[in-house]
Parts: structure tokens; sequence; C-alpha cells
């Protein structure tokens, strides 16, 4: 059988092209990281059901993120990326940057989150006597401090709760005033082995060790790894790792032995938002793009998708992801190509170049002679 002319790059099936007949349909992970809360049970879950050793308890100083990146022993990596900027609202409620002045007062209040009347209402510094008045006699207080008429909160006497100027219950910003709030919001998500169309670790690997599966995943033998590391360096995306102890490769296998009894990789199982979603890849793909379509149609219009077309230049991933910023922001490489792209092209021109040695060696022997 021919090859495949996009065995090397472009769109393809890798299942029938690594030679399975009747392959069964390509599976992958779709992650939303809209939806994840970074609580850590994939990484949890991928550990203990893969017997993959711990990977230090060490706090890295990067928000909770204790992991870091995808290693050896981190087959599943939370990250958590720390923004300077309101979550979850569209409007901008600052002008520039959140240390600057509101826009207005209403779009304070958007910013804040207050959809009804708290103690403190933003923009209303702490401990103003609007606010004791609010806390005391239960009338409104506008975002200017102006007293409204309103219910009393104890019968009779008008008379609530004191406000003492300590600390109030509200979340963090709503209750400190504009200036003083540095809002913030974080994106989170479980990163993963892509499993790529094209794997460059598979195509470098000098042993076998790196095979593709029929399910059209990347796995590595690890009984029939030498150690030698190609894998590493030729991976676009960084992923696969050498462990330390004994100088292997490893990286995620999606669980091969639990596809193979009908089983949902350990993660995906796990994950109690249903950020990261495992089925036929061309279904994951259909629903991630709805997904995407839902979320603009919400008011987030920097949601995307990662590493879902088979046009990019690994020939799309099996593990993609949706993002709410730039692929740079979560760590991942914005153009990943696959750094066994240009191989024909290579021996093509390194058969030109021992070409051209012999001929110059037989002139200058012919030469010599004459």
């Amino acid at each position: 059988m021919l090859p495949d002319p996009n065995s090397l790059y472009g769109p393809l099936d890798p299942a029938p092209d690594a030679g399975y007949e009747d392959a069964p349909p390509r599976m992958g992970f779709f992650t939303d990281t809209s939806v994840c809360i970074g609580c850590k049970a994939c990484e949890v879950a991928c550990k203990e059901w893969n017997g993959v050793p711990e990977s230090g308890l060490d706090l890295l100083g990067m928000s909770y993120d204790n992991t870091g990146a995808l290693t050896a022993n981190s087959w599943r990596h939370v990250a958590f990326i720390e923004q300077p900027r309101p979550a979850g609202h569209r409007t901008p409620p600052f002008a520039e940057t959140p240390t600057d002045g509101s826009v207005s007062a209403a779009s304070a209040a958007v910013a804040a989150g207050t959809s009804e009347r708290t103690g403190t209402d933003p923009g209303v510094p702490t401990g103003t006597p609007s606010a004791a008045a609010r806390m005391a006699g239960g009338g409104a207080v506008d975002v200017l401090g102006t007293i409204e008429a309103g219910p009393t909160t104890l019968g009779g006497g008008g008379a609530g709760p004191q406000f003492l100027g300590m600390p109030g219950a509200q979340p963090p910003g709503r209750g400190s005033g504009v200036e003083g709030r540095t809002d913030f919001r974080w994106l989170m998500m479980s990163d993963v082995c892509k499993h790529c169309t094209h794997a460059a670790c598979l195509d470098v690997c000098p042993t076998g060790s790196l095979f593709r599966t029929e399910f059209g995943t990347v796995v590595v033998q690890e009984d029939i790894c030498n150690g030698c590391g190609y894998c590493i360096s030729a991976c676009p995306y960084g992923v696969i790792d050498q462990r330390k102890d004994d100088g292997r490769a490893w990286k995620c296998t999606l669980c091969y032995d639990r596809l193979g009894a009908g089983m949902t990789p350990a993660c995906a199982q796990a994950c109690p938002t249903e950020s990261i979603q495992y089925g036929p890849l061309d279904e994951l793909r259909e629903r991630a793009a709805a997904r995407v379509e839902t979320l603009r149609e919400r008011g987030v219009p920097e949601a995307r998708l990662y590493g879902h077309d088979p046009n990019d230049g690994v020939g799309g991933d099996g593990a993609f992801f949706l993002l709410l910023d730039e692929p740079e922001v979560y760590g991942l490489p914005p153009d990943p190509i696959v750094t066994t792209r240009d191989l024909p092209k290579m021996w093509k021109r390194a058969g030109l170049a021992a070409l051209a040695m012999a001929a110059a060696t037989v002139a200058a022997f012919v030469g010599g002679s004459s």
C-alpha cells in the first residue's frame, strides 16, 4: 500500500495510516477551560490510575499551581493564570488599568458584580456616614452616597445593626471602593499531551517505544524506551519528559488500558464540571464549535478553539482546547509545527549533496590521472 501523501504533514486519519484495518473512530479530549474550576481532580485521578509518582509538594509562587508544567511525573497539569482584570464582565469598568479611576459609577457596580443592595455599595468607601446610616437604619444608599428611604430592619425603633467600621462579610472589592480594589481573574486549564495527528516524538523514536494505537493516540512503551531523549526535543509542545531516576520518557497515554475496555480515561471520569470531555474526535469538534458560538452569544467574544484544525502545523490535535485568551497566555505555542515536516526535503538535499561530493571526487581523480 502506498503511503498517504500527508503522512508527514496535513490532514490525516492517523490509525489507518499506521496500518490498522477497520480501526475504530479516533478518540480524544476536548477541554473546555471556561468551566474549569482548578480542583485538580484530573491530576489526582491520573496519578492514581497510572501509578504516576508524586511530583513534589512545593508551592511555586504561581498562584495555586504546585506542579508548574507537564513532566514525566505530571501527565496532567492544571494551570492557574492570574490576570489583573475584572472576572466575568464584558463591559469596561476601568479606564485602561484597574488602578485608574472608574469609568462611571454604573460600570463600577457592574465590575463589582453587585446585583442587589449590600451594606457598602461600589464606590462608597467603608466607614463613610452614608454606609453607616444604611447599616443602621435600613435605608438604601445609592452609588453617590445619597441615603434613600427604606424599611427599618427592626420593628418600631428603626435601629438596625450598628456599623463599627470592621471588615464586612462581602467578597473582596465590593465594599472597599473602586480606588482600593485590585480586580483580577483566574484562567484555569488542565493541560495534557496533545496526541498529535503528526507526532514528531513517534517519528524520531529509534526503538519503537512510541507507537500509534488503533484509537489514534500516541503511547510510550516504557519497557522498550532506551532514554535517548530524541522525542523530548522533537515535541513542538514540550510535553514529553524524562524521569530523572530512570532516564526513560513518560507522558499521558490517554488511559490506553481503559480505552481498550470501553472505559472513559480517568481524568475525564473524575472531572466534576465536565471541563474535560472524552469521545470520538469528530463529535468533540462539533460540540466545541457549538460551545464557542454559545459563549460568544453570551458576551465572551474572546472564546476560541486551539488544536482543533486538521490543517494546522501538526494536522490537528487529538486533545484540543477552548481558550479564553491567546494561547501564549496559557503557555501554548501559537503556531505549532511538527518538527519532522521537512524530512523529505532534508533527505533530498542530503542526497543531492552526496551526489555532488561523489561527482567532485570522480572529477578530481579523473583530472589527476590525465
